[in-house]
């Protein structure tokens, strides 16, 4: 679907604007029409751009998604009119994207827009299960319970990535010291070195390929910085390309040391919102559907995406799960059980438990683990350099010593 942002009049004579989603524009004038609006002006609304380098909208976060639908659901439960709650919400959210979003949201409502597709036109801030939880709290008349389900599942899915990023900050920050470090050594020591051993001293190819490294950065800066944006700029370009990402997907479940990390936050995400969305009423269909793409792998959401469609041929979940390389058997094993005795979102939950508790175990132990391997590639980067510069010097003293 496609996002229209509109300005009408309602039956009050009132202009009122707003924003929806439609797959194209007589769909959109047509539920327009539906919530009793005389269209006045109707466009596409347009996509702003992605680089993070010129926009000026601030990212929402979970955060602000945790606090806005507890918030949310208290006020609902106190018995507040959805609208009245989300626009007062709107007033006091911190967070300027959300605000405005919020406030477009409530006008929607009161026009007539129903919940689900006034959320629906702002996919960018509410994810496919953010959208299912509301529509069937709504259908259902259990909005409350849906919102605080919502808070619960946002909540734990931010102290899943706040492990991951706790895991792979450190390489990153010692990767970054080490070229840092590796870059001044070049410009300002390799030169003093240099300068110390006779020119008429021969030096072998690792001295030598140092010492044309350290000239050739130190006349020549620009050129260098200029190829490392290059590489930088390439780098990232391939891997947001669709070959790029089909290759990272493929492989990022395999890789040593933090693969293991990884399929099991994926699983865990995987599960949680799974459990969320059937504990929610959601048909289990409907709810894999929207449960593999929020679990961050694009991996497991096509085998998810395929079992959808032999489930509909009356297949079991565990079945069409454990054929898959995604699942280990205790997922599938606990599903089945689930599946047999009619408690699928409770063992759905305690799976999920049983993994996020595995990705803080093994992100602590990846940090002891990435500590020495890193002071050992530092030392060796560094040791190397030293030795290759020493070597020279100690041959010159030898020689001149005989």
């Amino acid at each position: 679907m496609l996002p229209y942002n509109y300005e009408c009049l309602n039956k009050q004579g009132q202009t009122i604007s707003g924003q929806l989603t439609a797959d194209n524009v007589p769909q959109a004038v047509e539920k327009l029409r539906e919530m009793g609006l005389s269209v006045i002006d109707l466009k596409e609304a347009k996509a702003k751009s992605t680089s993070s380098f010129f926009t000026t909208e601030k990212k929402v976060t979970i955060s602000d998604l945790t606090l806005f639908s507890r918030q949310l659901a208290a006020m609902i439960g106190a018995g507040i009119p959805v609208t009245r709650a989300i626009n007062t919400l709107s007033k006091q959210s911190e967070n300027p994207t959300l605000r405005s979003a919020l406030g477009n949201i409530a006008r929607n409502v009161e026009s007539g827009m129903n919940l689900t597709d006034a959320f629906s036109a702002y996919p960018k801030i509410f994810s496919k299960l953010y959208i299912s939880m509301i529509q069937s709290g709504e259908i259902g008349g259990m909005l409350e319970k849906s919102l605080l389900r919502l808070s619960e599942q946002l909540q734990k899915e931010k102290v899943i990535n706040d492990e991951i990023k706790s895991a792979t900050s450190y390489p990153k920050v010692i990767g970054i010291f080490a070229f840092v470090i590796y870059i001044v050594m070049l410009v300002a020591l390799v030169p003093i070195f240099q300068k110390a051993i006779p020119a008429d001293l021969e030096v072998n190819a690792l001295t030598q390929m140092i010492f044309n490294m350290s000239e050739s950065i130190r006349s020549k800066p620009l050129i260098w910085i200029g190829v490392i944006i290059l590489i930088i700029a390439a780098f990232v370009g391939f891997f947001k390309s669709k070959t790029g990402r089909t290759l990272w997907e493929n492989n990022k479940l395999k890789m040593p040391i933090f693969g293991p990390v990884i399929l099991k936050s994926v699983i865990a995400r995987f599960t949680r919102t799974l459990s969320t969305l059937l504990d929610g009423g959601i048909p289990v269909v409907q709810a894999l559907e929207s449960a593999g793409p929020t679990s961050g792998s694009d991996v497991l959401n096509e085998t998810v995406q395929l079992a959808t469609k032999r489930i509909e041929e009356g297949k079991s979940i565990a079945s069409t799960l454990e054929k898959s390389d995604v699942f280990p058997p205790m997922v599938t094993h606990m599903i089945a059980v689930g599946e047999e005795s009619g408690t699928l979102p409770a063992l759905l939950d305690k799976v999920a438990e049983f993994y996020e508790q595995e990705v803080e175990t093994t992100t602590r132990g990846l940090n002891s683990l990435i500590q020495p391997i890193a002071l050992v590639v530092i030392g060796l980067l560094i040791g190397g350099m030293l030795i290759a510069l020493y070597t020279p010097i100690f041959t010159a003293v030898t020689a001149t010593g005989g």
